[in-house]
């Protein structure tokens, strides 16, 4: 784990996705992305509800949003493919790791973006592909 010193962030962590998971289980890397059709090397969380919705929401999948409260078990570092790309000084809060996660609540209601923020979004995601810059740096 971190030394107190060198912790990026204290949380509370979060976790949006579709996947439905138990108190007790662990998020870990090499599992299909909620993103693209490929294994992620990392699993990625994010310390802000806002960023956390977008991860339930945009998720690939027909199943219930779902926003995790998890605990970092190892080593994190900034995601760079925001912090570097899209919001330097990492406003989002976004990070990842080569080490699980554990779930340890699920947060029973928020407030969903609403459908016009969210199909902008993927709009915006699909013009990116489109011009095949929706690159994952994993």
């Amino acid at each position: 784990m971190n030394d107190k010193k060198d912790v990026l962030d204290n949380g509370p962590f979060f976790h949006g996705t579709k996947a439905e998971l138990k108190i007790g289980d662990l998020l870990e890397p090499q599992h299909l992305s909620n993103y693209q059709d490929k294994k992620s090397n990392y699993i990625y969380f994010t310390a802000t509800l806002n960023a956390a919705k977008w991860g339930a929401e945009l998720a690939r999948s027909k199943s219930k949003e779902r926003i995790y409260i998890v605990e970092p078990l190892g080593d994190f570092e900034n995601d760079p493919n925001l912090t570097n790309k899209r919001f330097p000084g990492n406003p989002t809060r976004s990070y990842r790791s080569k080490s699980p996660l554990k779930i340890v609540a699920e947060l029973s209601s928020w407030e969903r973006h609403s459908d016009e923020e969210i199909n902008h979004m993927l709009t915006s995601l699909k013009k990116l592909a489109e011009e095949g810059k929706n690159v994952i740096y994993d």
